[in-house]
């Protein structure tokens, strides 16, 4: 081989090389650079996992905001899943209280977890849940269907340029993980 060769050889490892290591470096980054993405765009809201004190709100009868509820399931979870209501008007600092319906459609008892997210993701922090079946994991037996509660309000802080917000709640059957602790 020549020496001109082994040159070229040389700068092509290194430059592989680099591109591995930035390769790497990127993927490592990719979680907080999501999490820094979604604070500034409002994406993804991610929502409280344990219920809030009820605590007394001023009431603004004076502004009317749509609240709109998208239910869904894992493709693995065997359930129907929908919310009693789609699309609420409410005033911000009034509690209010909406159904969701599951129901397992095995033969078999399982364990299903529901995970929530809001959008706009700035409203997240002005949406308050008091009671959620989203809190724990949710038992069904064999066939069983469940009427389950959220109890939330919209703190009336709430920036005027949110006129709707979008609770999606998505369901995922835990049950193999949950036999396997």
């Amino acid at each position: 081989m020549s020496l001109d060769i082994k040159q070229k050889n040389t700068k092509l490892i290194r430059t592989l090389l680099f591109v591995v290591v930035g390769m790497f470096g990127f993927g490592y980054a990719l979680v907080p650079i999501y999490d820094v993405l979604c604070d500034i765009t409002g994406l993804n809201g991610k929502v409280e996992s344990t219920a809030v004190k009820e605590v007394v709100f001023p009431i603004d009868k004076n502004r009317e905001i749509t609240v709109e509820f998208i239910t869904s399931l894992n493709e693995s979870a065997p359930m129907v899943f929908r919310a009693e209501t789609n699309k609420l008007k409410i005033h911000p600092g009034q509690y209010y209280t909406v159904n969701f319906y599951a129901e397992n459609k095995t033969d078999k008892p399982m364990v299903a977890q529901a995970i929530p997210s809001i959008s706009p993701g700035l409203a997240a922090e002005y949406f308050k849940k008091t009671e959620c079946f989203c809190f724990t994991e949710q038992t069904f037996k064999a066939r069983e269907g469940k009427l389950m509660p959220v109890r939330f309000v919209v703190n009336p802080d709430l920036p005027p340029q949110y006129k709707t917000i979008t609770l999606a709640y998505t369901f995922f059957d835990n049950t193999e993980k949950s036999v396997n602790k």
